[in-house]
């Protein structure tokens, strides 16, 4: 049976505390003296650092930071409705739907309306600029980094 309190010998340098900490941007002694490859294709942090990347960057958030926020508070409202109105949540609207079915239905509803708004804003405002953009900068239309 594998013991786990011992595991297996694998790399000598595990056995002695000598590896090489990882991500800490120290590199192996072979690596220090490579030449940086030049790069092919758009400039990608001078597109990001762009006043027109600056401006679709806060067009998108001026939907998505309020929208999201709004919908949070609308999902926070039921669920706290839910857990501490129960009367409330029990009022009979027709036969044997109350309150708190309607609002639940609802939740999926906004959903739906949310992400039918968020198309509809991103078709008309994002989009566009996100096509400019890629066409100033090379990149063929439908691509992704």
């Amino acid at each position: 049976m594998y013991d786990v309190a011992r595991p297996a010998a694998g790399n000598p340098l595990e056995e002695t505390g000598q590896m090489p900490a990882l991500f800490t941007g120290d590199r192996p002694p072979a690596a220090q003296h490579r030449r940086p490859v030049p790069r092919s294709g758009p400039d990608y942090p001078a597109i990001q650092a762009s006043r027109e990347f600056v401006s679709l960057r806060r067009r998108f958030r001026a939907f998505v930071f309020p929208m999201s926020f709004a919908f949070f508070a609308w999902y926070m409202t039921y669920v706290l409705l839910a857990a501490y109105a129960h009367d409330f949540m029990s009022t009979k609207v027709f036969g044997q739907v109350n309150v708190g079915i309607l609002l639940g239905i609802g939740q999926f509803a906004s959903t739906a309306l949310v992400t039918w708004l968020y198309l509809r804003y991103a078709r008309r405002h994002v989009d566009p600029r996100v096509a400019e953009l890629r066409a100033r900068a090379g990149l063929p239309e439908g691509t992704r980094r």
